[in-house]
């Protein structure tokens, strides 16, 4: 990727972060390090494997280690996700990384607006861009899109996933639900959100293999017969046929 061939030809210093940094925490090291990349390293870069995670285990947090390693001589300073807003196994990987002599500042950001509004969860822009928008903005929080709503003739409830191709496949009248809306809520680690789906709605539950949100996903497909789907690292065939078929057929 871009950045990252930018990261390591001009030797730049990296402020890392995964989940959902406390913001007043990372407006503070961005403001101290103006010149530094911000890099979630919850994003698969192709980097080569660590070995130090289990074969089995959840991709998002295998991208986090692999990352972090392989550009460790690159970083500042990591913001670590590691309360109910991310998972246990982020608190694992801030400490496994501390344990190797990284600096990891962890975080824990519980706090709910009282008045949030989701204008891209619930917009008419493809389903890739709703999703990569919204996690941008932890980043890079911007403006208030003026974007054009509608309503919902299906949804994908989760995480970003590991293999951002399987959104390609959902029409531009999906709505996000899920963890991803939280996100654009401010309130991360809202249960009751994170449960919430319109009624009636031909939802996918998507959640990646071995991440403890397994267990809701597929509590949810069945109380509003949707489909669960779970994936690893690259969505195969079936599974995307599995999802476009669920999508035709509802």
């Amino acid at each position: 990727m871009e950045k990252i061939s930018k990261i390591i030809n001009e030797n730049k210093k990296i402020i890392g972060i995964w989940g959902y940094p406390e913001p007043e925490i990372l407006f503070a090291l961005r403001k101290k390090f103006p010149n530094h990349e911000i890099l979630d390293l919850d994003v698969n870069y192709n980097m080569p494997s660590s070995g130090i995670l289990p074969d089995a285990y959840c991709r998002i947090i295998k991208n986090i280690i692999d990352n972090a390693i392989a550009l460790k001589n690159n970083f500042e300073v990591i913001i670590a996700s590691v309360g109910e807003e991310k998972c246990d196994s982020g608190r694992f990987a801030a400490k496994i990384l501390e344990d190797m002599c990284f600096n990891v500042m962890q975080t824990k950001y519980n706090e709910s607006k009282d008045n949030f509004a989701t204008p891209i969860s619930m917009s008419n822009m493809p389903l890739k861009q709703k999703i990569l928008t919204i996690m941008d903005n932890i980043v890079s929080p911007s403006s208030p899109l003026m974007v054009p709503q509608c309503s919902p003739e299906y949804g994908f409830w989760g995480v970003p996933p590991n293999d951002l191709s399987i959104l390609d496949l959902f029409p531009d009248t999906t709505h996000v639900y899920g963890w991803t809306r939280c996100v654009e809520a401010g309130r991360p680690a809202d249960v009751e959100l994170e449960m919430f789906v319109d009624k009636d709605v031909p939802t996918v539950f998507f959640a990646q293999t071995f991440c403890a949100k397994m267990q809701l996903a597929r509590y949810l497909a069945k109380k509003h017969d949707g489909l669960y789907v779970d994936v690893d690292d690259k969505a195969s065939n079936s599974v995307k046929a599995k999802i476009e078929a669920f999508i035709k057929l509802r």
